[in-house]
């Protein structure tokens, strides 16, 4: 369910139906929360922002951080079907090729490898075609190919994980960026910035890291459960194809 995280958030914030009162320098010239008095007004009060107002505050650095999270997600639903252990390792496959091997079929197992396109497949069919040469030679093939198999498998997800590190860095850049905004702003006004002028850099630094953190942090989750499965269903293969190979060393 984590995958779905920052589909939900994005969503959230782009419907722009929760507002966050703003500051501002009332009349009293005391720093405080103010609203519109005007009667019958049917637009936001002065100083109320939205969420969206808040989104266009992370400018180019909160936008690209967006669309890292929009990556992110269809990332993740793609490889969560991908990766499901019955694509894998089917259950049909596995039961096919045992009544294969117990009937000594082996031509039949390679055709039947080589028209299955399933992890378990590939790796056993690598096996199969070194069967002329014993059974180290095959025991040989199967490793190749399941490390192969595998590492392709991890590859996939290290985007993932790159996308997990470098959001929370384009929040970080997006805040260090708009604090050097509102530095140059009280520079220029001589230290006389009022916190409206300062508001929109302010925003950005906040916004930013914010959208930096929501993206990394079910994303590295989402991750570690894909790796954990990607792991687990190496070693299930590897116990099937031991217990399917099992018979050329009995008779080597």
């Amino acid at each position: 369910m984590a995958r779905w995280i920052p589909g939900v958030l994005l969503v959230f914030v782009l419907s722009g139906n929760v507002s966050i009162p703003v500051g501002e320098v009332c009349g009293d010239g005391t720093f405080a929360t103010c609203y519109a008095a005007e009667e019958g007004a049917s637009e936001l009060p002065a100083g109320e922002r939205t969420w969206w107002d808040a989104i266009k505050a992370g400018g180019v650095v909160g936008a690209i951080i967006i669309l890292c999270s929009i990556a992110a997600l269809a990332l993740s639903i793609q490889y969560a079907v991908e990766m499901k252990h019955d694509r894998l390792i089917p259950a049909h496959v596995v039961a096919e090729l045992e009544q294969i091997f117990e009937e000594g079929n082996y031509e039949e197992a390679i055709e039947y490898c080589q028209a299955d396109d399933s992890y378990i497949s590939r790796i056993v069919g690598a096996g199969l075609a070194q069967m002329d040469f014993g059974y180290d030679a095959m025991m040989a093939g199967v490793t190749a190919a399941s490390d192969e198999e595998t590492t392709a498998l991890l590859q996939k997800l290290a985007i993932l994980s790159t996308l997990s590190t470098i959001s929370p860095m384009l929040g970080l850049y997006g805040t260090v960026t708009g604090m050097i905004s509102a530095f140059n702003v009280i520079a220029s006004t001589a230290g006389g910035a009022t916190p409206a002028q300062l508001a929109d850099s302010i925003s950005q630094a906040l916004v930013t890291t914010f959208e930096g953190l929501t993206v990394a942090m079910p994303l590295i989750i989402v991750y570690k459960l894909l790796q954990n499965r990607v792991i687990k269903t190496y070693l299930e293969m590897q116990s099937i194809v031991t217990n399917l190979f099992s018979r050329f060393r009995k008779t080597a």
